[in-house]
């Protein structure tokens, strides 16, 4: 896993590590580490950050060839990259969950993303999670327009043991939302899921649909599902859903297949939001919490 851009790293603390730079030999260094983060997923803006980062951390020091150097090296990658993840806010979901509890009240949930992404999966996946919690959950099945999404969703919630509130294709995803909202309420259900389309037809339509949603429910919070495989096709929809709809945090699907590892560092960065949760497998516990110091450390040790 992000095999691509853990050799990134490796192959610039070693360079700088074995030989005696001068500012042109490591503005040419810098450049060819541009060009691989580049091939690895990570978002141009990203990487121009990063690179000029590390260029105003290590011009003026006397590198020379040396194990600390190395050392050094790894330090200042350590500490750009950790702030970058730093920067975006953070949210611990279970928190928030426990606080509307207490009053009484249903915490709401809303998945965004496009089709193709494995967001009703991970729906699923959230469910099991919270389930394994001991929260009660319902699942509203908000994608009304894909063929076979409510049934896909129905069969997760009956293997987990969980509520599907859903109306016929073609309704309103709002409606089905809102339905699905006044269930938990009533029945003091803890958590409501709500699945939504992803229909990529033109972006306007897509996020006048979301936004209308966003309206009628008031989530507490909204949830952006990336596939990680998609590369910068994932960090151009964060940004999208992240402009229309101010998504709370996101989690990336697929990331055990993914070799490059750049989309969770790119989407954190141009979106100013956390990475949650990583989709390492097909099963429903296959959800592991994001942690951005291990991820970190994972790539530049």
């Amino acid at each position: 896993m992000f095999e691509k851009l853990r050799e990134a790293f490796s192959s610039l603390t070693k360079v700088i590590s074995e030989k005696k730079l001068s500012e042109k030999d490591l503005d040419e260094v810098l450049q060819n580490f541009q060009l691989t983060l580049l091939e690895s997923d990570v978002a141009q803006e990203v990487v121009e950050s990063i690179t000029d980062s590390l260029k105003a951390e290590m011009t003026g020091l006397s590198v020379e060839r040396s194990k600390e150097t190395g050392s050094l090296v790894r330090e200042k990658l350590r500490s750009i990259m950790t702030g970058i993840f730093i920067k975006a806010r953070t949210a611990d979901v279970f928190k928030l969950i426990d606080a509307k509890k207490q009053k009484g009240e249903p915490f709401t949930i809303l998945f965004l993303g496009i089709n193709g992404t494995g967001k009703t999966t991970t729906v699923a996946k959230v469910a099991y999670l919270l389930r394994q919690a001991g929260y009660s959950v319902v699942v509203a099945a908000g994608d009304t327009h894909r063929a076979g999404a409510i049934e896909q969703l129905s069969e997760h919630a009956d293997r987990i043991s969980v509520k599907v509130i859903a109306q016929r294709y073609g309704a309103d995803p709002a409606a089905v939302a809102r339905d699905g909202a006044l269930y938990a309420k009533s029945h003091h259900v803890d958590v409501l899921l709500v699945d939504t389309a992803g229909r990529m037809q033109t972006n306007q339509n897509l996020m006048e649909e979301m936004g209308k949603i966003v309206r009628v429910v008031n989530p507490d919070f909204k949830i952006f599902i990336g596939d990680s495989l998609a590369g910068n096709d994932a960090i151009s929809q964060a940004q999208l859903f992240n402009k229309y709809t101010g998504f709370d945090g996101a989690i990336l699907t697929k990331t055990d297949a993914d070799t490059k590892g750049g989309a969770a560092l790119s989407i954190s960065f141009t979106t100013n939001r956390p990475i949650l949760f990583l989709g390492v497998g097909q099963e429903y516990k296959d959800l592991k919490k994001f942690d951005p110091v291990a991820f970190v450390d994972s790539l530049i040790a």
